[in-house]
């Protein structure tokens, strides 16, 4: 595993170089615009990470799954009988010659009745990909690259996956979401933190019981037309992990007000392709998870938790080794720990780019 700082100045490196040497690591610059550390530590503390040149955040990104697996599921989502042609892991990338593939077509009922969130049936009518559409504005770029188009059809950049079509998913191409991981450090009467039996302390977060499946998930969605990601998370954490569709216009400002405060800065975790289980070979869902940390615990970790919209359980959840979530939440999750848990041990301040 690597760290690397893209397009730093010269003084933020120094910064930071010195900070991770300080704590036992080693590495050296490969080149002068990108540099990357192979980090090497006694213990095992596995971090990939990407430092961007935001101001007002770092970002860190961690190797996601290189084959999807749930977007290869035998029965798709929200039906019965809908199965999935059987891609076996070999075949799944495009360059890899499977001449049998005959994958099913399915679009769902409700995306079939065209509702405003939904593309036109035909993907040819799509103005374009790769660009920010406007009109509705739609954001038609993939963080995969570029979106790759087979007679109009845009094309899954992970490879097969037994369906074509738009399946559940509104949107040819990528669907964009946004995923709030809200964390704090479990706490015990005292307010002292809680340690396992590795000795760490245990981080919680905000989990959702998703009502389609059952499976808890990041109380995340998707971006409507011309919304930013930001807003998008302030939504969405509102509607599923604290009620805010049901609550009077007072409480509403006030829970907007609070998740505005709250939501400002964090750690990018993860932006790119996600192994949803909603994924065809023509769409698919794309990610931005951020990670918000309350580390006193004092601010939305105080804050009781009160399910809603499209979310049938909410709780502040440990994480732990035999957990599982919906989607590649699981990594997103992973990846939080390996990064909060790498800052707590060895006390290092965040490096902000200039």
């Amino acid at each position: 595993m690597g760290l690397r700082v893209c397009k730093p100045t010269p003084a933020g490196v120094t910064k930071f170089n010195k900070a991770l040497t300080g704590n036992g690591y080693t590495g050296t610059v490969v080149s002068e615009k990108c540099y990357h550390r192979q980090l090497q530590q006694p213990q095992k503390v596995p971090l990939y990470g990407h430092i961007s040149l935001d101001h007002s955040r770092n970002i860190y990104s961690t190797a996601i799954m290189s084959v999807h697996v749930k977007a290869r599921c035998k029965i798709y989502p929200r039906t019965k009988d809908v199965e999935r042609f059987k891609v076996p892991d070999d075949k799944v990338p495009w360059d890899v010659d499977f001449p049998e593939y005959s994958p099913i077509d399915f679009t769902s009922e409700t995306v079939k009745k065209q509702p405003v969130w939904a593309d036109p049936v035909d993907p040819n009518d799509v103005p374009a990909f790769n660009c920010i559409q406007e009109n509705p504005k739609v954001d038609r770029n993939s963080f995969e690259g570029e979106v790759q188009c087979v007679n109009g059809y845009p094309r899954n950049p992970r490879g097969r996956t037994g369906v074509t079509s738009r399946g559940s998913l509104g949107r040819w191409g990528p669907n964009h979401a946004a995923d709030p991981i809200v964390t704090r450090w479990k706490r015990d009467k005292d307010n002292e933190k809680v340690l396992g039996a590795d000795g760490k302390p245990i981080l919680q977060f905000v989990a959702v019981q998703r009502r389609d499946c059952g499976e808890w998930a990041l109380p995340g969605g998707m971006v409507d037309p011309g919304e930013n990601r930001t807003a998008t998370l302030i939504r969405e954490f509102g509607e599923e992990a604290m009620n805010s569709l049901e609550a009077s216009p007072e409480e509403k400002i006030c829970i907007k007000a609070e998740l505005e405060t709250f939501f400002k800065g964090g750690d990018a975790i993860y932006e790119g392709y996600v192994d949803d289980p909603r994924n065809t070979d023509n769409c698919w869902m794309e990610t931005k998870a951020i990670n918000f940390h309350d580390e006193k615990g004092s601010g939305l970790g105080a804050f009781n938790l009160h399910a809603g919209d499209d979310a049938a359980d909410v709780q502040w959840m440990d994480i732990s080794s035999t957990l599982s979530l919906y989607a590649s939440h699981i990594d997103f999750i992973k990846a939080t720990v390996e990064l909060r848990l790498w800052w707590e041990k060895f006390k290092v301040n965040k490096v902000m780019i200039d």
